[in-house]
């Protein structure tokens, strides 16, 4: 008994070291920023724009229309298309800007989206997730370019965000799972590059399709 034991618990052992060797190797291929950037004859990315697609694991950064990068990215556990709750674990669609940059003790480092967005404070209004005080408190965040409130029904705390102590796993890992609760998850090299070049204002475009 204790032999077979022994014997699943190594194989367990074996098996996952293996995929982290592999997804090591496949990441060796990973082109640093600035390597892009010269390749492409830019010195600066003037104009950032991020875009996630959730169906694909992926957050791509462009400057202007020009896709300059593509990133692994995990986002929320929850598989649903329209976030309505602050609990949900789901990603929201749509359109948003960056409204805060800060380094995260458990992420490592953040990049906080301005959502829930006024389109998304309209319709939770209308299907009665949110009240007219909640609402009206999201439009004056949105107005003012601010972070959203977190106390509304439909919460706030959304970013782009790196992995955090856990990074030499997950980023090696060859294959890309969701585990967020709701946020966009990146390696923590990919978050350095990411926060060097993204300003307060960046559009976000979440997109499920």
């Amino acid at each position: 008994m204790l032999k077979n034991i022994i014997y699943i618990f190594g194989s367990v052992i074996v098996f996952f070291t293996g995929m982290i060797l592999y997804g090591m190797l496949l990441n060796i291929n990973d082109i640093p920023l600035n390597e892009v950037l010269k390749e492409k004859g830019i010195s600066k990315i003037e104009n950032p724009i991020i875009v996630i697609d959730r169906k694909k694991y992926l957050l791509h950064l462009y400057d202007d229309e020009l896709l300059i990068k593509s990133y692994k990215a995990s986002c929320g556990k929850n598989q649903s298309v329209i976030k309505v709750s602050k609990n949900d674990n789901v990603t929201p669609i749509g359109e948003y800007k960056i409204c805060e940059k800060k380094i995260s003790s458990k992420y490592y480092k953040e990049l906080k989206i301005n959502y829930p967005n006024i389109n998304d404070a309209a319709e939770a209004l209308k299907r009665n997730y949110i009240n007219k005080d909640e609402y009206d408190a999201i439009n004056l965040s949105y107005k003012k370019n601010e972070c959203a409130p977190e106390e509304t029904n439909l919460g706030a705390n959304i970013s782009v965000h790196g992995i955090g102590e856990y990074d030499i796993i997950f980023r090696n890992l060859p294959f890309t799972f969701n585990w967020t609760n709701g946020s966009i998850a990146v390696s923590n090299k990919s978050i350095d590059e990411l926060y060097n070049v993204v300003k307060i204002g960046t559009p976000v475009k979440i997109l499920y399709k």
